[in-house]
């Protein structure tokens, strides 16, 4: 049975940081991608980073880039995002899915972030104040 566990969401001030944790259990963080999403009121769900160490991809959406920083601790089995710079509009509920990385055809890579991944754990919340 996979489980991935969000958590490390609460509530922050404009300019802080943050680090929210993905547990998985019942797959491995080393076989397999996993992928940060969120979705704030009234919004689209965003895809935010992912990670796949078996392929060596890391990829960071432009909402986050130069503010995020994904890394998985294999002996947790447990991806990390951190997060700098909090901004209100990064307020929303947080959550991570895993699910092997796919070749995109377009870019002629594999991706580990898409929609429809295999497995979605429940979110952990995030707010930041101005």
């Amino acid at each position: 049975d996979v489980q991935l566990q969000a958590s490390g969401g609460g509530l922050v001030h404009d300019g802080a940081s943050l680090r929210l944790s993905c547990a998985a259990s019942g797959i491995s963080v080393d076989e397999v991608g996993i992928a940060w999403f969120r979705q704030a009121p009234g919004k689209k769900r965003e895809g935010l980073s992912c990670i796949s160490t078996r392929d060596g991809i890391t990829y960071y959406a432009d909402s986050v880039k130069g503010r995020a920083t994904i890394s998985a601790d294999h002996a947790k089995n447990t991806v990390y995002l951190e997060m700098i710079n909090m901004k209100p509009e990064d307020t929303g509920n947080y959550w991570c899915a895993a699910a092997p990385p796919v070749l995109d055809y377009e870019v002629g890579a594999h991706i580990c972030l898409y929609g429809g991944m295999d497995y979605r754990g429940k979110g952990t919340q995030v707010t930041v104040s101005s």
